[in-house]
């Protein structure tokens, strides 16, 4: 039950990342969670686009996962690629927020999937 919890929460964690690079990018909700000005967020907005859908396929996956007979095997493989992209999206952007939200998440739920 709480593996489950866990995926679901690292699931909607990167729904929410996907809505907010694909569609409020350089709006002002955009702007203040990535701490990014305007100008600079109309310049990248096709490239955060993009890393949305990445983030929508991570969540994907994990819902995937929920639903099939490999469990762990797939929701491992998902949950290690968040974490990862938690790594170095925290060191290529010097915030250690982003480690701590993004990764710290998926890290737990490896944890309790490898020791049940």
């Amino acid at each position: 039950m709480l593996i489950t919890f866990v995926i679901i929460l690292v699931a909607i964690e990167h729904i929410y990342f996907m809505i907010l690079e694909m569609f409020y990018w350089d709006k002002p909700k955009g702007l203040k969670v990535f701490g990014m000005k305007l100008e600079d967020a109309k310049f990248s907005k096709t490239l955060a686009k993009n890393q949305g859908l990445y983030n929508g396929f991570l969540a994907a996956g994990l819902i995937w996962a929920l639903f099939n007979n490999n469990f762990k095997e797939i929701a491992l493989f998902f949950l290690i690629c968040v974490t990862i992209a938690g790594i170095y999206g925290s060191y290529t952007t010097g915030k250690t927020k982003l480690f701590l939200v993004q990764s710290i998440p998926a890290i737990i739920g490896i944890i309790l999937i490898l020791i049940k």
